[in-house]
């Protein structure tokens, strides 16, 4: 399969591949709808450990060694268990690795994982950094849970989190973004900022995304959220929708410190079949806040082929130790977009049933659609 030896983001084809030569080995058969268009999802195991604090092991030391060392209590997820917030949590995870010398991996949370401000992190063996799986990496894969603002009840098979294969480097320089972005509108920015090897997201706070809301701002002491249950949940019993202030000045919204907030991003996004892009981690630089947990979007997303256009970019978004004030359209971050090793077949979207194809402003799949609260009108 030429996936397999071609540079960039491998496809779904050639991850299944892997799976027949046993580079990723689990003991259990993958779920069906396990691999994506450019990602595996990754299985919780049967125990967690509830630990003291989060921790690399470091060159030469394993997990399994460090866990001796911190973990205060196990958990059985064969029947599932709730994990609180503000604890941390240690989960091996049911596939494990043996990857060729020349291909390396990346992990990043799921998109609902991220929508539930549920911070959680892959570790490896020997890691001196997370979500990082070096290139002929052997060994176990462990993910650190860390819940900050619902209970989430998790179990054996429950999915938090997603893992890309790459071969070489595959991100695009500046010159080939703005040529990609001019062929192809990779967002509907009538001026794109393109910069250090990403295109800028601004903020919507005038309710574009949804007509009439800015966004939602996560409620505290809630109850339990079950990662595996999709549409069930009331939005209000655990959201507080913002709505937009119509006051004639730019629309904006003060982010409180340390509340948690789903809003979305002003351009729609397009990320072509041939390419697969990522949010680029939290910039010290545009404010005292960081933006998008799940930072993963798959061949496909915002295609009008695949029922996707207009999608906005979600975001995820937390203030830090001060009261910080967004105003619409401000940059809260970049998309960094790769090559793919090889198309893949199915892209994201209608073919995969995608919870988030063509989205606006969007909470995660557990709860049930929001029309807006009643007026009394």
């Amino acid at each position: 399969m030429a996936e397999l030896s071609k540079p960039g983001i491998l496809p779904a084809e050639a991850i299944s591949a892997l799976v027949t030569q046993g580079a990723i080995a689990t003991k259990r058969p993958l779920d069906a709808d396990q691999i994506q268009p450019a990602s595996l999802d990754l299985r919780l195991g049967r125990t967690a450990w509830r630990i003291r604090a989060s921790f690399l092991p470091g060159a030469g030391r394993t997990v399994k060694e460090r866990l001796s060392e911190l973990a205060l209590h196990e958990l059985d997820l064969g029947s599932g268990a709730v994990l609180e917030t503000g604890c941390v949590y240690l989960v091996k995870l049911s596939e494990q690795l043996k990857l060729p010398f020349d291909l390396a991996a990346a992990a990043n949370p799921k998109s609902s994982t991220g929508r539930l401000d549920v911070f959680v992190r892959v570790i490896t063996d020997g890691a001196r950094a997370f979500d990082t799986i070096p290139a002929g990496y052997s060994g176990p894969l462990y993910l650190e849970i860390s819940p900050r603002t619902f209970p989430i009840l998790v179990r054996t098979g429950s999915r938090l989190s997603q893992v890309r294969f790459r071969r070489g480097v595959a991100r695009l320089s500046d010159l080939e973004l703005l040529n990609l972005q001019e062929s192809e509108r990779l967002v509907d920015a009538a001026s794109p900022d393109v910069a250090a090897g990403g295109i800028a997201l601004g903020v919507d706070l005038a309710g574009e995304a949804l007509s009439g809301f800015q966004g939602f701002r996560a409620k505290r002491h809630t109850g339990v959220v079950d990662v595996d249950k999709a549409g069930l949940l009331d939005v209000e019993d655990f959201w507080e929708p913002i709505r937009v202030r119509r006051d004639g000045g730019t629309p904006s919204l003060v982010l409180d410190p340390d509340a948690f907030y789903i809003l979305a991003s002003r351009e729609a996004v397009h990320v072509p079949a041939d390419y697969a892009a990522e949010m680029v981690p939290f910039d010290p630089l545009v404010g005292e806040f960081r933006v998008h947990y799940a930072g993963f979007f798959d061949p496909g997303f915002g295609s009008a082929v695949a029922g996707g256009v207009g999608a906005r970019a979600v975001l995820e978004v937390r203030s830090r130790e001060v009261p910080f004030i967004l105003e619409h359209g401000q940059t809260v971050g970049r998309l960094v977009y790769e090559r793919m090793a090889g198309r893949p077949k199915r892209l994201y979207g209608v073919d995969l049933k995608s919870h988030y194809q063509g989205q606006g402003l969007k909470l995660s799949k557990h709860f049930k659609p929001f029309a807006g609260p009643d007026d009394g009108a």
